[in-house]
C-alpha cells in the first residue's frame, strides 16, 4: 500500500489567515477577504443545494456538481469516481480533463491518491504530487491534487478528485469546502443512482413483457432461438451468445444457436454436463457469473477472447432443458443486474423454447399421419374393383370420387357363378383411418362368406353376425347387397340402411323402399329381401350419401329429386355415361364447395 504524508484533513487544523473566526459559522474567516469568500461560498452552498436537489440524472447532476465547483475552486482536472461493489475498485464516472486511456482505468483501493482516499476515507490535500510516493500520473503536467471521499448513510460510494497544474494551488478552505458538502454530493449520486436503476428496472420489465408476447407467437424452433438472440441485445449488450439445449437424456448439451461479434453461427458443439461452466449450471441448478473465465479452472477455452461470461440454465417444469450463454471480451462485465434479467427473461425462453418443440413435434406427427394416410388411401383404392363386371343382357359401371381424407365408402362387385354377380355399396360409420380399417374387415369377412353365395338377406344376417362377435364401440356399416341374374333379368335386393336404390322405367322412377338396421349395432337381426323384375331399358342406380347430401353455396343439398330427374333423362344411354352425366351435374351443384364425403355411383342398365 502506497504510504502518503499526513495532510490537512479538518476545521481544527487550519493555520494562520484560514483558522475559522467563529466555531459556529466555518466559513467566518480571519483573511480581509473573508466576507467575499464566505459570500461566494455560501452562494455555492446554495447553488449546490439546488442542484442536488432538483435533478435525479445522474449525468447532470455530476456535471452541475462541476460547473458550481469551479465557480469557487479553480481546477484543471475534475472527476468523480465510483466504487465498484463487486470488483472493489475505482471507475471514473465523470470527468473533465482527462484523456480517453485515463476514463477506462481502474483503481484499487489504496493505490494512488484517489485509492488512498477511498481506503481511509480521508480527504487528502497535496500540494506537490511529485513529492509523493507510489502517486499515480495520469497526467504528468499536474502539481497539486484535492481528493475528497464521497461517503452516504456510513457507506463509500466513490471519490471526487480536482487536479491543477500549479503547486500549491488548493488550500486548506478548499479542503474544508469540499469535505463540508460532499456527504450531501454522495447522497444525491445515490439517489440518481437509484432512481437510475429503478428505471432501468421499469424499462427493462416493459422489454421483457414485450419479449415474452412475441416469443410465444413463434413456434418455430429455429426462427425463434435466432429472435431470442437479437431480443436479448435489447437488455444486454454481450458480444457472444449461445443456446445450449440438453439432449433427450438430459447428459449433453448441444449448441442450438450461436452469436459471435454480429454474426449468427451454429457450431456443432456437444458439452457433457460434467465439465465446463455450463455443466457447472446445470449440476447446480443456479446462474454461473464469473468476472474472468482465465481465473477459473472450469473454463473450458472456446472463445479466446471471452474475459467475462455469464451463464442462466432454463427451467420447464421443475426440470432444466438447457442453458442461455453470454460472453463478452471485457472482465467482470456481467453484474447482478445483468444476471436478475437474463434470470427473468429464460423463464418465458424456457415456455418458447418448450412449446416450439412441442409445435414441431405435433408437425412431424401431422406429417406422419398424413402419410399413413395416404397409404391407407392407396391401400383401400386398391381393395375396390376398378371396373364393373360384363353381362349379355346388363351394362354396369361405377363412379368413385374419394374426399380428400380416408372415407367409409365400400363398394365391390361378387362373383355369384354364371350369370349372377353382387352388387355391393357400403358405407362405414366415421373417418380416416379407423373408417378404413372398418371397411377392410367389412369387406374380407363379405368376400369369405361369398364362397358360399348366399342370398342377399341372408348376407346381411351373416355380416351382423360376424361383426357382433367382433364388436367395435360406436362402429358400424350400413351396406345395400344386391344379387343380379343376367338370364332372368331379376335383381335380388335387402339393404341395411344404406340408401335406397332409384329404378327407372319408360320415364317413370320410383325408389326402392328397402330398409334394415345397420350391421353391427344390434345382435340377432333380420333383413328383408326384395326381388325387382327387369325389363329392357330399366335402369338402377345405387349410390352412397355423399351423392343425396352434398350442398352449393346456399346450403341445398342434392337430394333424391334431382337424382331420380338425371337418371330417367339419361336411361337410354350407356351405364358409364348415366354415371358420369350424374357426377358431372352434382359437381355442378356444389359449385366452389369441397367434398366432405366420399361419392360413389354404381348404375345398371337392362340392355
Amino acid at each position: 500500500m502506497t504510504s502518503i504524508p499526513p495532510q490537512p484533513t479538518a476545521p481544527h487544523d487550519f493555520e494562520g489567515d484560514y483558522r475559522p473566526a467563529n466555531p459556529d459559522n466555518p466559513l467566518a474567516y480571519l483573511n480581509p477577504q473573508n466576507a467575499r469568500v464566505e459570500a461566494a461560498d455560501l452562494n455555492y452552498l446554495v447553488q449546490l443545494a439546488d442542484a442536488l436537489n432538483t435533478t435525479l440524472d445522474l449525468e447532470t447532476l455530476m456535471r452541475r456538481t462541476s460547473e458550481l465547483v469551479r465557480e469557487v475552486i479553480e481546477y484543471r482536472i475534475f472527476a468523480i469516481l465510483l466504487l465498484n461493489d463487486r470488483t472493489h475498485d475505482l471507475r471514473m464516472r465523470f470527468q473533465i480533463g482527462h484523456s480517453p486511456e485515463v476514463q477506462r482505468a481502474r483503481i484499487p483501493l489504496g493505490q494512488g491518491i484517489v485509492g488512498q482516499v477511498a481506503l481511509t476515507r480521508q480527504a487528502l490535500l497535496i500540494n506537490d504530487v511529485a513529492t509523493v510516493e507510489g502517486y499515480i500520473p495520469a497526467n504528468p503536467e499536474m502539481r497539486s491534487e484535492l481528493a475528497v471521499p464521497l461517503i452516504a448513510k456510513n457507506r463509500l460510494i466513490g471519490v471526487m478528485d480536482l487536479e491543477s497544474e500549479k503547486p500549491d494551488h488548493f488550500r486548506p478552505d478548499h479542503l474544508h469546502l469540499l469535505t463540508m458538502t460532499a456527504s450531501r454530493i454522495a447522497q444525491a449520486i445515490e439517489n440518481a443512482r437509484l432512481y437510475a436503476r429503478v428505471s432501468r428496472q421499469a424499462q427493462t420489465l416493459t422489454v421483457l413483457n414485450e419479449i415474452s408476447a412475441e416469443l410465444t407467437s413463434i413456434l418455430d424452433l429455429d426462427p425463434l432461438l435466432a429472435r431470442i438472440g437479437q431480443l436479448l441485445r435489447r437488455l444486454i449488450d454481450y458480444q457472444m451468445f449461445s443456446i445450449m439445449l440438453l439432449d433427450d437424456q438430459g447428459e449433453t448439451l448441444i449448441t442450438r444457436y450461436a452469436w459471435r461479434f454480429g454474426y449468427a453461427h451454429a457450431p456443432l458443439r456437444r458439452i457433457p454436463i460434467t465439465s465446463g461452466l455450463v455443466g457447472v449450471a446445470v449440476r447446480e441448478w443456479r446462474p454461473i457469473n464469473v468476472p474472468d473465465v482465465r481465473k477459473d479452472p472450469r473454463y473450458l477455452p472456446m472463445n479466446p477472447e471471452t474475459r467475462s461470461e455469464l451463464i442462466v440454465p432454463l427451467f420447464h417444469k421443475g426440470r432444466i432443458i438447457g442453458v442461455l450463454d453470454l460472453e463478452h471480451t471485457r472482465a467482470a462485465f456481467f453484474n447482478e443486474e445483468h444476471e436478475r434479467t437474463l434470470t427473468t427473461m429464460a423463464a418465458q425462453v424456457a415456455i418458447a423454447i418448450e412449446n416450439a418443440r412441442l409445435y414441431q413435434a405435433v408437425k412431424r406427427q401431422e406429417r406422419q399421419l398424413e402419410r399413413d394416410i395416404a397409404m391407407a388411401r392407396e391401400v383401400q383404392l386398391r381393395l375396390l374393383p376398378q371396373a364393373a363386371p360384363e353381362h349379355p343382357h346388363a351394362d354396369m359401371a361405377v363412379r368413385f370420387l374419394p374426399a380428400r381424407t380416408i372415407g367409409g365408402d365400400l363398394y365391390d362387385f361378387l362373383d355369384y357363378g354364371p350369370g349372377q354377380t353382387a352388387i355391393v355399396l357400403g358405407d362405414v360409420s366415421g373417418k380416416a383411418a379407423p373408417a378404413a380399417l372398418f371397411a377392410a374387415l367389412v369387406s374380407g369377412i363379405m368376400r369369405a362368406a361369398a364362397a358360399h353365395c348366399p342370398g342377399p338377406a341372408q348376407m346381411l344376417k351373416l355380416l351382423n353376425d360376424a361383426l357382433q362377435e367382433r364388436k367395435l364401440e360406436s362402429q358400424y356399416v350400413v351396406l345395400l347387397f344386391a344379387l343380379w341374374n343376367d338370364e332372368n333379368r331379376t335383381l335380388q335386393v335387402a339393404n341395411s340402411g344404406a340408401v335406397q336404390p332409384v329404378f327407372c322405367r319408360a320415364g317413370e322412377s320410383v325408389t326402392v323402399r328397402a330398409e334394415g338396421f345397420p350391421l353391427g349395432l344390434f345382435p340377432d337381426v333380420t333383413y328383408e329381401e326384395f326381388n325387382i323384375a327387369t325389363q329392357p331399358g330399366d335402369a338402377v342406380v345405387f349410390i352412397s350419401d355423399g351423392i343425396l347430401d352434398a350442398e352449393n353455396d346456399e346450403g341445398e343439398m342434392y337430394g333424391d329429386e334431382r337424382l331420380a330427374s338425371l337418371l330417367c333423362t339419361h336411361r337410354g344411354q350407356a351405364a358409364s355415361q348415366i354415371a358420369e352425366a350424374i357426377l358431372a351435374d352434382v359437381t355442378r351443384f356444389q359449385g366452389g364447395r369441397d367434398r366432405f364425403d366420399d361419392e360413389t355411383i354404381i348404375v345398371l342398365s337392362v340392355r
